[in-house]
């Protein structure tokens, strides 16, 4: 895992800079971006071996994010995991994860609050 580069798009600096500990502490190196736009600039000059993307941003959100990234001829490879705030209140809107897998190719979801063992463990199989 030493040196895996993972791409953080969330505009929650606190969550941002908790994952970035947590894969600093696992020998990975963290990339942020606070919103969607930044996150697909960064993304396209840095070429992250992971992406984990937020789904509601102000500036654009992780579903359009990720339909970019899929359509990007270098970054549509790259695993995606969406982490969203709102699956349990939000089950019949376009902001459910049921109804991004279907339309999206995102890799794995995680519920906020995040568990920390939970997402290493699957960035660590995403990224092998």
């Amino acid at each position: 895992m030493a040196g895996k580069r993972i791409l953080i798009i969330d505009d929650d600096p606190d969550l941002v800079e908790a994952v970035s500990m947590l894969l600093e502490g696992e020998g990975m190196e963290p990339l942020a971006a606070y919103g969607g736009v930044e996150g697909l600039e960064l993304a396209r000059s840095q070429k992250p071996d992971l992406i984990i993307l937020d789904v509601m941003m102000e500036d654009k959100d992780g579903f359009a994010v990720a339909k970019e990234l899929a359509k990007d001829e270098t970054l549509g490879g790259t695993p995606v995991i969406m982490l969203t705030a709102v699956a349990e209140h939000a089950t019949d809107t376009s902001y459910a994860p049921q109804a991004a897998i279907k339309s999206l190719e995102a890799d794995e979801w995680f519920d906020k609050p995040v568990d920390p063992a939970a997402l290493v463990k699957r960035i660590k199989e995403l990224v092998r």
